[in-house]
């Protein structure tokens, strides 16, 4: 792996976004900016030579255009380019793979158009061994936001994501605020209604759980502003919710064995399609 920071470029105002923002994390961390370009060639094995040099020319007029904006928005930061052929999604994953961190363009729900900003962002996102974020063009934040809003589950496994949201926090001197969310269990049935304490009990317990969870990662990041809640109602809901006032959203991604390639769980699908704010997601084990 490589110290640096990944940005795809499509040359839609998404992915411009996403430089500007990856420029940033690439100055917080202190490295590189990696811009890459991946160019789709049509199904044709005879492509027309003025086509092939139209493309060139606007790729390196986007890359010299994106270069020249980072180094002067952040003067001492090192950028370097690619320009890559074949198929978005697969070069954009080995990418990421190889980098401390990948940044692409996002349009949320609804977007058709730029080939960063659908099933190959999502793809990318769905196989890619390393952190990456999602970044929406029109809600590009300059301001600090409210903090980094973390979507957590207490029974898995999820050291990844504890140790990418502490260290962000700690670059950016941002608050932390971790949810977990949960429903009474339907074999509680009518005694819930009848004795609301039941539903204070249980949700006593999960933060009791939630704060054992964090308490190393307190101790280890002692300057990091930490809440931890646990919430009622759907995770995708609260965290689509809490993701409005949000500088960051960062959620978890587990591998899955299915039939036709990678799979997204539907609380990371709902969360890169509604949240305004940028989408952080940590592959876990």
């Amino acid at each position: 792996m490589t110290a640096q920071v990944t940005v795809g470029l499509d040359g839609s105002n998404e992915s411009l976004a996403a430089a500007r923002w990856a420029a940033t994390q690439a100055v917080l961390r202190e490295v590189p900016l990696r811009l890459m370009h991946v160019e789709e060639w049509p199904n044709t094995p005879d492509v027309p030579l003025a086509y092939a040099r139209a493309l060139d020319e606007r790729t390196e007029r986007l890359m010299r255009d994106v270069t020249e904006r980072a180094r002067k928005d952040h003067p001492d930061l090192e950028v370097v380019t690619e320009h890559a052929r074949g198929r978005a999604a697969e070069e954009l994953t080995a990418a990421a793979n190889e980098a401390d961190l990948t940044v692409l363009g996002s349009r949320g729900l609804g977007g058709v158009r730029g080939f960063l900003v659908g099933s190959v962002s999502l793809a990318v996102v769905g196989a890619a061994r390393q952190p990456v974020v999602l970044v929406r063009a029109k809600d590009e934040r300059a301001g600090p936001g409210d903090g980094i809003v973390v979507g957590v589950d207490i029974y898995h496994p999820c050291e990844a994501l504890l140790a990418f949201s502490f260290s962000e926090a700690a670059r950016k001197g941002t608050p932390l605020r971790f949810l977990h969310s949960w429903t009474l269990p339907a074999s509680y049935g009518y005694a819930a209604i009848m004795d609301p304490g039941i539903g204070e009990e249980l949700g006593s317990h999960l933060l009791g759980g939630l704060d054992d969870l964090l308490e190393p990662w307190r101790k280890r990041y002692a300057g990091v502003e930490v809440e931890a809640k646990p919430v009622v109602g759907s995770p995708a809901y609260q965290l689509v919710d809490a993701s409005q006032t949000a500088q960051l959203v960062i959620v978890g991604r587990r591998s899955r064995n299915v039939p036709l390639g990678t799979h997204l769980g539907h609380v990371a699908h709902a969360v890169i399609h509604h949240s305004p704010a940028p989408v952080a997601v940590v592959p876990l084990t």
